[in-house]
């Protein structure tokens, strides 16, 4: 704690600083102009909240985003970071590109259920085969709310409109599917639910490879009403919550109190634990099959399925897999990256 001297003798508490001397306000962003209660603005407070618990330099973070209300959300957290709004649905390849430059950055890829699960599901299940380092958010509400509320593809089949149409779709489950492709850490949680939330993002932040969370985010002008399944209330009461999640830093007392046998202790890239207190006693967030089994359970009961579904610590990332240098392609000189006019030519003579 920072302290402000006013007169001799006196000294008034300063701002709370993290474990880098930055306060919270550093951390955030320009003023939301989504809708009074949206839950996007509820996700972009816990970011705020994990980066700066995290201790994270926010001049070493990227936003990239694509196209919605979803991917206006970057302009709200953390001001003094890097920000990109790609084409509508092509945000993977922008972060893909921007990580790869720089392997020193932390990306936060935000996108929403159309930007995703629509036009953009190529992208998507290419990123998340590859295992690249990044947190993939996607604020899913299911419906397009910039273009006046119809039906995205994660809306559940039977679902209501304000305007009393149907969904006769059935959805896609954006978790499992990134289960199958290979993400290393996938997970589901809810806007309205501060503390679970906040214990995801700090441990995607300690994570090195695909983090992939689906967080349902009910849009309070079109999709918070009554036979909407994505609503406030629908949520609340149809929430199953897989187990209770906790987080330790690497840089905190890791010696914490927890019942032996019921909880699952993870440790992560950077040291860091991830605790998973057990509310069911067969679930284990390390085998893939089981994950994928729980969520067509969860679906075949009409249950909102939040928590950890999977996590791999052990297998490598996209960079790994690449072999790359350790000094970041971007910061490495024009004699290093340009090839030679001589090898230009040798390969312009294999093509004749």
């Amino acid at each position: 704690m920072s302290t402000t001297t006013t007169e001799p003798g006196a000294a008034t508490p300063g701002p709370k600083t993290n474990r880098i001397g930055l306060t919270m306000i550093e951390y955030k962003g320009g003023k939301t102009t989504l809708c009074a209660g949206c839950g996007h603005n509820a996700i972009s407070e816990r970011i705020v909240e994990a980066m700066y618990e995290m201790g994270v330099e926010p001049e070493f973070v990227i936003k990239p985003s694509g196209i919605g209300c979803s991917s206006k959300t970057p302009a709200y957290f953390l001001s003094r970071s890097h920000s990109f709004n790609a084409v509508h649905g092509r945000m993977p390849s922008v972060a893909t590109g921007a990580v790869l430059a720089n392997r020193k950055l932390v990306c936060i890829g935000v996108s929403g259920d159309g930007d995703t699960a629509s036009i953009g599901i190529g992208q998507f299940m290419h990123l998340m085969r590859r295992n690249l380092p990044i947190i993939y958010i996607i604020e899913d509400n299911g419906v397009y709310g910039l273009t006046k509320g119809q039906f995205s593809a994660t809306a559940d089949l039977g679902s209501k409109l304000k305007t009393g149409v149907l969904n006769d779709l059935p959805p896609i489950d954006t978790c499992a599917l990134a289960v199958q492709l290979g993400a290393t850490f996938v997970g589901r949680s809810f806007s309205g639910d501060k503390r679970q939330l906040s214990a995801m993002l700090k441990a995607a932040i300690a994570h090195k490879g695909t983090v992939m969370l689906d967080v349902v985010s009910p849009c309070v002008t079109f999709n918070d009403h009554e036979g909407s399944t994505k609503s406030y209330k629908y949520v609340k009461e149809h929430e199953e919550v897989l187990q209770e999640v906790s987080f330790v830093p690497a840089f905190e007392d890791i010696n914490v109190e927890y019942d032996a046998g019921t909880t699952i202790d993870v440790t992560m890239h950077d040291g860091s634990h991830l605790q998973l207190r057990k509310l069911e006693e067969d679930y284990d967030p390390t085998d893939k099959v089981r994950a994928i089994t729980r969520l067509t359970e969860a679906h075949d009961k009409g249950e909102v399925l939040t928590g950890v579904f999977y996590v791999n610590t052990k297998a490598p990332n996209f960079i790994e897999m690449l072999n790359m240098t350790d000094q970041p392609l971007a910061t490495l000189p024009e004699s290093v990256t340009r090839p030679r006019k001589e090898a230009l030519e040798a390969a312009m003579e294999e093509l004749r």
